[in-house]
């Protein structure tokens, strides 16, 4: 069998290797030979030179005069490129304390995959569709390993399984068998009518602000209202946070919440930072274990909904909440998720819904009161469909709401709240584009980026729910909307928190009439996990008029 010898164009002529080709194999098959032996993600991109010409077929390249330089989508290989660094910093003040805009700067100045190094922590993100569907797809290339350049080392947990450990472990496996059938489309449709309850309660609170004329936070309030629809579906734990207009936020959500900021905070600063015995380091060691205690505490006193174990589907739709759940659910063998890995999973369950509900929630409050006809639209819908205030939410309803699920999806194109789902390098590599990245080596998905990438999107910028119609979008790259990534490590609780959403937004908006108290930028913390706006107030107008049904309308 003949052979040749090939390099990887823009690396030294001494690191070529010699391969054995049959000539009998087409070029396609040559490019996954070649692909597997110099752990080239995509093989369809490679191409080959010599003789002064591009080598097109398997027979060019035997006879060629080696070694054959190979290129990747026609570039040499490459590191990504780096923006300029200092002393002891590295980039970080190009990059913070606006990420989000100085990512996208820095996006469109180098390119679709860039490297920064923050305080001697090295990361790599990207804001292209192709790349982050082969990073998120768990191969031979990437998985989740939480390791010291990703961005939730200081929160890793291995005992949670999800959200918290890495894939490879017993731990995520079990984790990945009992959760997902709690937080599935059938499970999260009979808690349904517990969020109702839920935002209906909180109704006593914005009627008295709009009594007294008060504009209010929407961050803090959302925060109230996503927690205490969590609290009570995972934990079976009632907050109180609308039992009076000033009610504070219960201390494990705050502590929740304060532990997302500090690990931003530690993780954003390297590994000296997160390594000090005092200040933000030792705060966030101390809440993780005060959360681990108030939840087993939860474990411990809530009540059970049942007495008999159940098969993990049905115990999925006869459990009260997610503890009750956890404790009663087996797999075909009889077994049931171990203690060890039940509270951990429970604390990402809780935070993991309410920091992501409540930050969408803010962001679908302002694309009310920023973007010109949408909450007309959105109640006119509602009274098209015959929603009154004795309504009942079922997926039913919300599932014939069109223009409801094209807001929820603009907003989340738009100001998607999630950042940072990072995945880790197995091998040294070569991503499209030629791009070089080591072994153990982080790379995030930038979902802001690409949900605003204008060569992904037209017109990125302009906020148009009916794009969702166009064929543009129908055919768009799997991996250009991903607001709850993708993947097998895909945000498990996705169907319970667009139910949600899709239980409380209609219920406010039919309500209520939003405005904004005020006119300056919008502002959101660098130093928080999550996308939020934190300076955004709104009035909440109780209406007494709504509009009459549509003479276009036909729905039943």
């Amino acid at each position: 069998m003949p052979s040749q010898t090939f390099f990887l164009l823009g690396e030294d002529v001494s690191t070529a290797k010699e391969i054995d080709i049959n000539t009998s194999q087409g070029i396609d098959e040559v490019k996954l030979l070649i692909a597997a032996h110099f752990a080239i993600v995509d093989q369809s991109g490679i191409g080959f030179q010599g003789n002064g010409a591009v080598l097109t077929e398997t027979s060019e390249i035997v006879a060629a005069t080696g070694p054959v330089p190979i290129t990747v989508d026609g570039h040499a290989v490459r590191d990504p490129p780096c923006p300029r660094t200092l002393p002891f910093v590295g980039t970080f003040f190009e990059v913070y304390p606006d990420h989000l805009g100085n990512h996208q700067r820095l996006f469109e100045k180098y390119g679709p995959v860039i490297k920064t190094s923050n305080m001697g922590r090295v990361t790599y993100q990207t804001n292209d569709p192709k790349i982050t569907a082969i990073a998120f797809s768990e191969s031979d290339f990437f998985t989740k390993k939480i390791n010291e350049s990703h961005p939730l080392f200081a929160l890793k947990t291995p005992s949670a399984g999800v959200f918290l450990g890495d894939t490879d472990t017993e731990e995520w496996r079990l984790a990945h068998k009992f959760l997902p059938p709690a937080l599935g489309p059938k499970a999260v449709r009979h808690y349904a009518p517990t969020m109702q309850k839920t935002v209906e309660d909180s109704f006593i609170v914005f009627d008295y602000l709009d009594k007294q004329g008060e504009a209010w936070n929407v961050y803090q309030h959302m925060l109230k209202l996503g927690s205490q629809a969590v609290g009570k579906l995972t934990l079976g734990l009632d907050f109180q946070h609308f039992s009076s207009p000033d009610a504070p936020v219960h201390e494990m959500v705050h502590n929740i919440a304060e532990l997302l900021s500090l690990n931003k905070k530690v993780t954003s600063k390297g590994d000296w930072y997160s390594s000090l015995p005092f200040g933000d380091p030792k705060r966030l060691k101390a809440l993780k274990a005060r959360i681990e205690e108030m939840v087993d505490e939860s474990i411990q006193k809530a009540s059970r909904g049942g007495v008999d174990d159940l098969p993990l589907q049905d115990a999925a739709l006869a459990a009260s909440n997610m503890v009750d759940y956890a404790v009663r659910a087996t797999d075909n063998k009889g077994e049931k998720l171990p203690k060890s890995s039940l509270v951990w999973a429970l604390v990402v369950a809780t935070g993991a819904g309410f920091t992501t509900t409540s930050s969408l929630l803010s962001w679908l409050i302002y694309g009310l009161c920023t973007y010109e006809g949408m909450q007309e639209r959105l109640l006119q819908e509602l009274i098209d469909h015959g929603f009154d205030e004795n309504t009942q939410m079922t997926a039913e309803l919300t599932d014939k709401l069109d223009f409801l699920d094209k807001y929820i999806k603009e907003t989340q194109r738009r100001h998607n709240p999630s950042f940072q789902p990072g995945r880790t390098a197995k091998v040294d590599l070569v991503l499209p584009g030629g791009y070089k990245l080591p072994k153990d080596s982080v790379i995030i998905p930038a979902l802001h980026h690409i949900h605003n990438n204008p060569a992904i999107w037209d017109n990125p910028a302009r906020f148009n729910p009916d794009r969702w119609d166009t064929e543009e979008v129908k055919n768009r790259h799997k991996a250009a909307y991903i607001p709850f990534a993708m993947g097998p490590r895909m945000c498990i609780g996705f169907n319970f928190a667009l139910q949600e959403i899709k239980v409380f937004l209609p219920k406010l908006i039919y309500r209520y009439k939003f405005s904004r108290e005020g006119d300056g930028p919008i502002e959101y913390d660098p130093m928080f996990q999550l996308i939020r706006p934190n300076n955004l107030y709104v009035r909440a107008e109780r209406r007494v008029k709504w509009p009459p049904r549509s003479s276009q309308s036909n729905i039943a």
